[in-house]
């Protein structure tokens, strides 16, 4: 049994050194971190336990457990939520601790219903993954060895039992569907919603702490938190800082505190009182109006600055708190107003006075073990969002409240985030209790992220008002006031008010889909919160064309959308074993957790692709998975596009589009989902197409009765003046067969302009032989400058059909340019070559581009790895496929 010795103290207790202070406004902090034990009900599991952490990545860190996403481990892992767990560590605490008048045991995060024990002591009882708890303890610590013990108790059957104490009513959904494999009534328990499973994850309900656990000392008080909001009035045209100080403590202490912002020339100090108890404290540090405030912008519209927040408390010359923090300064709304020409109201965020066009995707779990998620593995994935050109996230529902590496990341890097509460696609219980935990769960984590620039706005929870308003669970029609009464409840008297006390610098959202103000006019649910007139929308289908943009809904914003493929090889190699390489396997089957989904990507790919038919097994499991990869890609670039060109327009009383998040940036295991990002950080061949179809100037080529209009696309803030020049090859040849160029056209900032107008078969026609079924097109843009944005192609004819489409024998050559980490690759085609895919296999890292159309002989591209290699094992690693090359 480890001991943790106290060790960490912090700054306020340092400064005791220098200063001539009162000893009494020392605090100290006891770091009970590391290596604690941990054992089941019965003794007949015992093991060390790394804290932060939780059960599952003990067991499996011991050798107790295999992998658990290793094949069908995620089953037979089961029995491990239906035990209770107990951690224990054993730890020393000094005479100078004890002396204090306050000692705390703080607990950042525990997973999730768990008693406390001290010395053999009860302190508390915890029943919310997403709070802080903290015990006063100091009169229960003694000299030697004092004996920490949480006793954690089965989430299942948790679960289990508050819904049958719930006897008045059913909570819906009872459980997920079978072909999630999971467990039900998570919408009982306050942990993360999809650890029960979901449709692109397993069902692993951890355990554990999995935050930060400490001892906290102090005599007169303590500084618990730092909240800073850049507040901007803009009829004085002056920006001011709300900063508020969430202080404990002993006795009321009076004193002066100072606000400084020294790069802005800014300074105050003001007389307070700090009250006995927990107490929030707000001041407001007006901003010289004769400093020049730079702005945060999200990522494409500016720079991230940032300024220095210097906060000290004085009692006299005795220094009693003293913090630093970030300030960024930046305003947001959601403008939600009449459109000319259209029923219902525009939906769209105006970041410092400048309308938005959200690009982005929607972030889930990293991890089913949350310790698992490192600092490289944010950074990776919100880097690949950056280099995508997106600017925005949205953190679902029913994962997590990410870490606090994941917002100031998103600052940093210029991501906006609309950040859900963690209820998702459920009826929720109304007691007291759980309204009670729930309220301090809200108020807790809107005080830990609204210093944050990043976040834009915050919304109650994900499509329950759908859930409701559709019928998802079948309940009677004289039973549905009971559960609009349960839904207005939580979602607008609990957490709303709550959110509207804490934080009213950004807008609230009651749900997403919603139909935002509208929905708030018929009572906080609306008949219709997919009504493309008002709010945001999510719309998949599975059985319509993909590729045809007649089929999506043209909405204020689309916040969710999406289609499944399968990830690499290579990601699902170290899962699996040679007899799972096949589409019909077990394991496929089993991996795959939406209904149907396996047979709705082979139906979405054979609506336009032959279906990989090699003889050998393992190839067309191969070929499987890269068609899956490009049926996603170009799903999600069509609908993207579409979003992207409605901006600007009103046709039928619709459009005006002001956002489009895919569903989703990642995976939480290595399986087929909505992914644009592997498990592992591998890039989908969608996240190479966001690329480009999210850049800031982008070309969109459709049809349109029997003429094909090509679209400029712009996010700048300045005009431009730009032309198409549409190239026209043969399928059999990569030659152009001719190219056309329009007139030059104004295409304002933040707009969207028709660029490009001909009948397809007019344009067919210039250039002689060419059919619908034997040539292509290419397109980009141009201005006196060069080449605007990226290219790209619009396929006359399903490529299916395509005459002439021939196996290119695509060869490549690789050389390094900067030693171990940088390479060209040089490829060479007898032929024009249509999603032409290039995979490292085990050698991490991004090629420069990828999933491109190949109308040339030749093309090079660049790889940056993500370890050191050489070009020797990138070539030996390097696969090229093509379309035409798995039939």
């Amino acid at each position: 049994m480890s001991k943790n010795k106290p060790r960490t103290l912090t700054l306020t207790c340092l400064l005791c050194l220098f200063f001539a202070v009162l000893p009494g406004f020392c605090s100290v902090t006891v770091n009970l971190n590391g290596k604690w034990s941990l054992s089941n009900s019965d003794g007949s599991v015992f093991l060390g336990a790394e804290v932060p952490g939780c059960v599952h990545s003990a067991l499996h860190q011991a050798g107790f457990i295999k992998d658990p996403y290793y094949r069908f481990n995620d089953v037979s892992c089961r029995w491990i939520a239906f035990d209770n767990w107990t951690y224990t560590t054993t730890f020393t605490a000094s005479a100078q601790l004890r002396a204090n008048e306050r000692v705390l045991l703080v607990f950042d995060g525990v997973d999730t219903v768990a008693s406390i024990w001290l010395n053999g002591i009860v302190v508390g009882k915890t029943d919310n993954m997403f709070r802080k708890y903290d015990f006063a303890v100091r009169d229960l610590l003694k000299d030697g060895d004092n004996v920490l013990k949480v006793s954690l108790l089965s989430p299942v059957l948790y679960a289990s039992e508050r819904r049958k104490a719930h006897s008045a009513y059913r909570v819906p959904p009872e459980c997920p569907p079978d072909v999630q494999k999971g467990e039900c009534h998570v919408n009982f328990i306050r942990k993360e919603q999809s650890s029960f499973s979901w449709d692109w994850g397993p069902s692993f309900p951890t355990m554990g702490l999995w935050k930060g656990v400490r001892l906290e000392a102090f005599d007169v008080l303590q500084l618990i938190r730092v909240s800073s909001v850049p507040l901007y009035n803009l009829s004085l045209s002056q920006w001011r800082v709300q900063v508020e100080l969430l202080v404990d403590a002993v006795q009321t202490t009076n004193g002066q505190i100072a606000l400084s912002l020294p790069e802005l020339d800014s300074e105050r100090i003001l007389q307070t009182q700090f009250l006995t108890g927990k107490t929030r404290n707000t001041f407001t540090l007006n901003i010289n109006t004769s400093s020049h405030v730079k702005l945060w912008w999200p990522n494409g519209h500016g720079e991230q600055p940032s300024y220095r927040l210097a906060v000290r408390g004085l009692q006299g010359r005795v220094l009693i708190l003293e913090a630093e923090s970030k300030v960024y300064f930046r305003s947001v709304e959601l403008v939600q107003e009449p459109v000319v020409g259209s029923p219902g109201l525009s939906f769209y965020f105006r970041v410092n006075g400048k309308p938005i066009f959200l690009k982005g995707s929607n972030w889930i779990p990293a991890h089913s073990f949350q310790d698992r998620v490192a600092p490289a593995v944010l950074r990776n994935l919100l880097a690949s969002a950056v280099e995508a050109n997106m600017n925005a996230l949205r953190v679902w529902g029913g994962g997590v409240y990410e870490q606090d590496l994941f917002y100031s990341l998103c600052d940093e890097m210029g991501i906006m985030v609309w950040q859900d509460f963690m209820f998702a696609c459920a009826m929720y219980p109304t007691e007291e209790d759980f309204m009670q935990t729930v309220r301090e769960e809200v108020a807790q984590q809107v005080q830990r992220l609204k210093s944050h620039p990043c976040i834009i706005t915050w919304s109650g929870n994900n499509e329950n008002e759908a859930a409701l308003a559709t019928d998802w669970f079948n309940i009677p029609a004289s039973q549905r006031p009971t559960y609009l009464k349960d839904y207005v409840a939580l979602y607008v008297d609990n957490i709303r008010a709550v959110v509207q006390e804490e934080d009213r610098s950004r807008p609230f959202l009651v749900s997403s889909p919603t139909n935002g103000a509208g929905s708030e006019q018929q009572g906080w649910v609306a008949s219709d919160p997919y009504d493309p007139h008002y709010g945001d929308t999510h719309f998949y289908s599975y059985s319509l064309d993909c590729w045809d943009w007649r089929t999506f809904p043209r909405t204020r914003f689309a916040s969710e959308y999406g289609f499944q493929s399968w990830p690499s090889f290579s990601t699902l190699k170290p899962v699996s074993i040679t007899e799972d390489w096949s589409y019909g396997s077990n394991f496929s089957s089993h991996r795959q957790h939406h209904q149907d989904g396996n047979q709705q990507m082979l139906r979405q790919a054979a609506l336009h692709f032959h279906l990989p038919n090699s003889t050998d097994p393992t190839k067309t499991f191969l070929d499987t998975l890269y068609i899956t990869q490009v049926t996603q890609a170009q799903c999600v670039k069509a609908q993207t596009e579409f979003y992207r060109r409605s901006r600007s327009e009103i046709i039928g009383g619709k459009g005006r589009t002001m956002g489009a998040l895919y569903w989703q940036l990642n995976d939480v295991w290595p399986a087929p989902s909505w992914s644009s990002i592997e498990f592992g950080g591998k890039w989908k061949m969608l996240h190479y197409f966001a690329r480009d179809f999210f850049a800031a100037v982008l070309p969109v080529g459709f049809e349109d009765g029997d003429a094909l209009l090509v679209y400029a696309v712009s996010d700048l803030s300045h005009d431009l003046e730009l032309w198409a020049v549409v190239s026209v090859y043969s399928w059999s040849s990569p030659e152009p067969v001719c190219t056309l160029k329009s007139d030059p056209v104004p295409v304002p900032g933040g707009s969207a302009a028709t660029v490009f107008k001909r009948p397809v078969a007019a344009l067919l026609a210039a250039c002689g032989s060419c059919t619908r079924l034997t040539c292509l097109l290419t397109f980009h843009l141009e201005d006196s400058g060069g080449q605007q944005g990226p290219s790209n192609h619009h396929f006359l004819c399903k490529p299916k059909d395509a005459r002439g489409l021939q196996r290119p024998n695509i060869t490549a050559t690789v050389r390094e340019l900067e030693a171990g980490y940088v390479f060209s690759v040089t490829l060479r085609s007898a032929s024009v070559a249509a999603f032409v895919w290039l995979d490292a296999g085990d050698v991490p890292g991004r090629f420069g581009s990828n999933g491109f159309l190949m109308v040339s002989r030749n093309r090079t591209v660049v790889f940056i790895a993500g370890r050191h290699t050489g070009a020797a094992e990138l070539s030996r690693s390097l696969v090229v496929t093509s379309l035409r090359d798995v039939y």
